[in-house]
């Protein structure tokens, strides 16, 4: 019986480590690499560009001129730079922390959904680490994870108007257009 006992833990313990070795590991490639082919172009909706336009790409830069020193400090990065904090060999040579809050902050790391034969497929991207939010509820919890003044840090200024998800929302949103 002990044997039994032994054999089944020795089966799962393996099967568990085999499991966890193919999980895939997701790298932040950076928003050069997501706007790649695609997202720059009038027909995906330019992303980039709204993006690059948007108050998200300067979060890292306004905080620099804000406080040389809260570029150094992780609770302050945390909602200033994508992938802050993360081990570095999640970080690909195309990763540049100072372009702030990229497309990866939203839409997870995208070293495994990047590829377009991927991204042609919802299902394979939403697999291969993809974030799809479920509708604008789910976006707006995930937005108050840095922009709710109760998660602010000390000695972070006050906003000059409250956040408002219903006013904020439409000035990063990035819907790909409806094809005609």
């Amino acid at each position: 019986m002990y044997k039994s006992i032994l054999s089944f833990l020795c089966v799962l313990i393996f099967a568990s480590f085999a499991i966890a070795q193919d999980a895939p590991v997701f790298k932040y490639v950076g928003s050069k690499k997501c706007a790649g082919a695609c997202h720059k172009k009038e027909k995906q909706g330019e992303q980039l560009k709204k993006w690059q336009e948007g108050p998200h790409s300067k979060a890292y830069i306004n905080l620099k001129a804000a406080d040389a020193e809260a570029v150094n400090n992780e609770a302050c990065l945390k909602c200033h730079a994508t992938a802050a904090g993360v081990e570095a060999d999640l970080l690909t040579k195309s990763f540049k922390i100072e372009d702030g809050v990229q497309c990866e902050a939203c839409h997870g790391a995208g070293s495994k959904y990047k590829p377009m034969k991927i991204m042609k497929d919802r299902a394979k991207s939403v697999e291969m680490g993809l974030i799809v939010w479920e509708d604008e509820a789910a976006i707006e919890k995930m937005c108050l994870t840095c922009h709710d003044p109760a998660n602010k840090t000390e000695g972070h200024p006050e906003p000059e108007t409250p956040f408002n998800f219903t006013e904020m929302y439409p000035t990063v949103q990035h819907p790909i257009p409806e094809k005609k």
